[in-house]
C-alpha cells in the first residue's frame, strides 16, 4: 500500500490553508467600508441595549437575593420582634455591600416602617402602597419597578418574614435605585455611552454635562413621551444633542400596577461608533496580514520539523508517566505513529473511564444512594484488580464494617438529599431512632463478640424491614440505629417501628455461653412535613427526644414526638 511521506502530510494542508487565508484576505478588503461601518454601529447599539437589559436582570436578580436571604436572617427575625430599630440598620446596612444592592426597607406585619437604610432617622410610615411589600405580606416574592416617598426610582424586591412558628412578623424589600448620579456614572462605565434616567417625562439624573453641570429637569420630546410613557413602548431614535449626534434607545419602566412611572436612556455617539469601526476595520486587515506572513513561516518551520510528531508523542507519555493524563498529541494516520498514538490513546481512555466511574460512584454514595457501585465487568487484567481494589476502598468508607450497613456520613448525605426533597415536592418525611436496651449490661454478662452478634441480629431486622427501595437504614453510632422513611405520615412510620421492635424482640440471638439470648430496642419516631425554613436539626432533636422518652418510660417500646403524634 502507497503511504504519503510526512513531508506531503504536513505541506498539502497547509499550502491548502494559505490559499484559503488569501482568498479570505481578498474578499474582506472588497467590502465597502461605509456598509461594515454601519453594520457594527448597529452592533454595538444592540450590544448597549442587551447589556443595559443585562444589567437589570442582574439587579433583579440581586435585590432577590438580597431579599429572601435576609428574610431567613435568624438575627433579622430576632431584631424585627424586638422592633429593635438600630440592630435592623446595623445588620441590613453591613450586608448592602455583599448582596450588591443599595437599600432595605424593614416592616412589620401591618406595613409600618421599623427601619430603612438610606433614611436611617426616617421610620414609622407606611409603605403598604408599595405592591412588592403587599405581596410580601400576603406570603409572596415579587420585584417591580416602584417608586417611595424618598426613592423616586428603584428596582425592589419584596419577600415575607416568618418567625420560627411560622407566623408572619412582617416584611423586608431589598432593591437598588437608580436616582442617583453615581448609579448612571457606573452604568456609563459598564455601557460606554451617556445615560439618563426620567422620572415620568423629566429627566432626573443624566452622565450629560453642559457648562460643568448635569442637564436635569429638562422634559421629554412629547412624541417620544407618547411612545414610550403612554404607550409602554421600546423606541430608538437619532437625537442632537449640544451639536453631537446620538442614537438613543429608551426603554421604559413599569411599576406593580402596570404602568409607566419612568424610563431609561442610554445615548451612543455615532461619530464615536464609526470611527470605532474603522479601527476594528484597519485592525482586522493589520492582523490578516500578520497571520498571513505567520501562515508562511509556519510552512517552512512544519517542513523543516517533520519529527514533531514523534517528539508528541514522547512528551505524552513522559507526562502519562509523571501521572497527567491528558493526551496532545492526536495522530490520524495508518503508519506506525498513527498506531502509536492510538494505543497510547486507548491506554488513557481506559484509566480516564476508570476514573469518572470512580467519580461517579462517590458522588452519588455521598447523597446516599447506595445502590450505585463501580462496575469492573469491561476491566480487563491489572486494571480489573486495580478497579476491585479501588471499590473495595470505597465501600470502607460508606459501609459500617461490623453491620454492613450504610454509616452515619451515609446516612447524614441521604437525609440531607431527601430533605430537601421533601421540602420541594411538601411531602412528609418521618425517622426511627433507635437505641438497644441495656446494651452495656449485655457486653458485661456475655462478652463483647456476643454483643457484636446482637448488633448484626438489630441490622439484619432493619434490612429486612426497610422493603421499599427509598427507605434507608443505617448504623447511627455505637448501639444505636436510625431509618428513615421518606414520603410516610405518622401511621407508617409507627407500623414501620412497632414491627421493627417486636421483630427485635422475638428474634433469638444464638449464644454459646447462655445457649440463647433476647435484645430489645426503644424507638424514637418523629414525623415531619418541612418549610423552607425548617432545619435538619431540630427533625432530628425532636425524634431523639421521643427517643429519650421511651428510654426513660421503661424501654422495649415506641414514642412519637408528641407534636406529630396524631
Amino acid at each position: 500500500m502507497h503511504r504519503k511521506s510526512f513531508k506531503l502530510k504536513i505541506i498539502i494542508p497547509t499550502f491548502t490553508v494559505l490559499v484559503a487565508l488569501v482568498v479570505v484576505l481578498n474578499v474582506f478588503l472588497s467590502l465597502r467600508f461605509s456598509a461594515l461601518s454601519d453594520a457594527l454601529v448597529q452592533e454595538k447599539l444592540v450590544a448597549n441595549i442587551n447589556s443595559l437589559k443585562l444589567y437589570l436582570d442582574d439587579s433583579q436578580a440581586n435585590s432577590r437575593a438580597a431579599a429572601i436571604s435576609m428574610a431567613l436572617n435568624p438575627e433579622a427575625i430576632k431584631a424585627i420582634k424586638e422592633r429593635d430599630t438600630n440592630a435592623l440598620l446595623q445588620l441590613f446596612t453591613a450586608n448592602q455591600d455583599l448582596y450588591r444592592v443599595n437599600f432595605f426597607t424593614i416592616s412589620d406585619n401591618e406595613g409600618t416602617v421599623l427601619a430603612r437604610t438610606y433614611e436611617p432617622d426616617s421610620f414609622g410610615d407606611s409603605i403598604l402602597n408599595q405592591q412588592n411589600v403587599q405581596d410580601a405580606l400576603n406570603g409572596k416574592v415579587s420585584s417591580y419597578f416602584e417608586s417611595g416617598t424618598h426613592v423616586k426610582i428603584s428596582l425592589r424586591t419584596g419577600a415575607p418574614i416568618y418567625d420560627t412558628d411560622g407566623t408572619l412578623i412582617g416584611a423586608i424589600s431589598a432593591g437598588v435605585r437608580f436616582d442617583m448620579d453615581s448609579e448612571v456614572d457606573d452604568m456609563k462605565k459598564m455601557l460606554n455611552s451617556e445615560v439618563t434616567i426620567y422620572y415620568g417625562n423629566t429627566r432626573i439624573a443624566t452622565t450629560i454635562i453642559n457648562d460643568g453641570q448635569r442637564i436635569i429637569g429638562t422634559t421629554l420630546d412629547p412624541y417620544i413621551e407618547k411612545i414610550v410613557i403612554e404607550d409602554k413602548q421600546e423606541y430608538l431614535h437619532d437625537v442632537d444633542i449640544f451639536g453631537t449626534q446620538y442614537k438613543t434607545f429608551y426603554l421604559p419602566l413599569i411599576n406593580g400596577n402596570d404602568k409607566v412611572f419612568a424610563a431609561f436612556a442610554i445615548s451612543t455617539s455615532i461619530e464615536e461608533l464609526k470611527e470605532a469601526s474603522n479601527i476594528l476595520i484597519i485592525d482586522g486587515i493589520i492582523i490578516g496580514a500578520i497571520g498571513l506572513s505567520i501562515s508562511v513561516l509556519f510552512l517552512f518551520y512544519i517542513v523543516s520539523s517533520i519529527s514533531k510528531p514523534l517528539v508528541n508523542l514522547a512528551i505524552d507519555m513522559d507526562n502519562i508517566a509523571d501521572g497527567n493524563l491528558k493526551i496532545n498529541t492526536d495522530i490520524d494516520s495508518d503508519d506506525e505513529i498513527g498506531r502509536l498514538s492510538k494505543s497510547l490513546q486507548h491506554v488513557v481512555s481506559i484509566i480516564n473511564k476508570l476514573l469518572e466511574d470512580i467519580n461517579i460512584m462517590i458522588h452519588e454514595q455521598e447523597k446516599g444512594n447506595t445502590s450505585h457501585s463501580l462496575s469492573t465487568d469491561t476491566l480487563r487484567g491489572d486494571y480489573k484488580i486495580l478497579g476491585e481494589h479501588i471499590l473495595k476502598l470505597v465501600n470502607f468508607g460508606m459501609y459500617d464494617q461490623l453491620t454492613s450497613m450504610p454509616n452515619r456520613r451515609t446516612f447524614d448525605n441521604r437525609l440531607d438529599l431527601e430533605w430537601n426533597r421533601a421540602i420541594r415536592e411538601m411531602s412528609s418525611i418521618s425517622i426511627l431512632l433507635m437505641d438497644v436496651d441495656k446494651f452495656k449490661n449485655y457486653n458485661d454478662v456475655y462478652g463483647h463478640q456476643q454483643g457484636d452478634l446482637a448488633l448484626q441480629t438489630v441490622a439484619q431486622v432493619l434490612m429486612q424491614s426497610t422493603k421499599r427501595a427509598v427507605d434507608f437504614a443505617a448504623r447511627w453510632g455505637g448501639e444505636e440505629f436510625a431509618v428513615l422513611l421518606p414520603g410516610t405520615d405518622v401511621h407508617g412510620a409507627l407500623k414501620v417501628a412497632e414491627q421493627i421492635r417486636a421483630e427485635i424482640e422475638n428474634t433469638v440471638i444464638p449464644c454459646t455461653s447462655a445457649g440463647a439470648t433476647k435484645i430489645t430496642v426503644s424507638i424514637g419516631v418523629n414525623i415531619q412535613t418541612p418549610a423552607q425554613h425548617d432545619t435538619l436539626d431540630s427533625f432530628i432533636s425532636n425524634a431523639d427526644k421521643a427517643l429519650y422518652k421511651a428510654k426513660e418510660t421503661g424501654r422495649n417500646r415506641v414514642v412519637c414526638n408528641e407534636a406529630n403524634n396524631v
